[in-house]
């Protein structure tokens, strides 16, 4: 297994699609936004092929990580958990960036609390699906 940092957006979108899309049932307006390419893309691959990624914004001090998704057949491998490390470790490299911070669904909640991520906030709506803020400290 393996993460890297891509501008191969398509193959991002693709994962996607698949994860929320068409598993989850989120709508295509609230999963394609118009941020993308000021992102940073991450990318984990698994024998060559694409299992899942995350995109990671900065702004005032803050790194927001999204659009994590992980491919069904590659979850349980600790793959997802890379990928939120990898995130974190990107987020470091960014001057000024003091906290990391994400929107959870609510039964991920002790996934991101075991990667150090600390629940703020009430429960909200996203998608359809309850999620709560997330913030990681750096």
């Amino acid at each position: 297994m393996e993460i890297i940092e891509t501008r191969d957006i398509a193959t991002c979108r693709t994962l996607r699609r698949i994860v929320f899309i068409e598993e989850q049932g989120v709508s295509e307006a609230d999963e394609v936004d118009d941020k993308d390419d000021e992102a940073i893309h991450l990318l984990a691959m698994q024998n060559g092929q694409p299992v899942g990624t995350a995109r990671l914004l900065v702004q005032c001090g803050t790194g927001k990580v999204g659009r994590v998704c992980v491919l069904s057949a590659a979850r349980g491998t600790g793959l997802g958990a890379a990928l939120i490390r990898a995130a974190v470790d990107r987020l470091r490299m960014v001057p000024g960036v003091e906290k990391v911070k994400l929107g959870a669904q609510t039964h991920a909640l002790g996934f991101y609390e075991r990667l150090g991520f600390a629940a703020i906030g009430e429960e909200f709506d996203d998608a359809g699906i309850p999620h709560r803020d997330m913030v990681l400290m750096l």
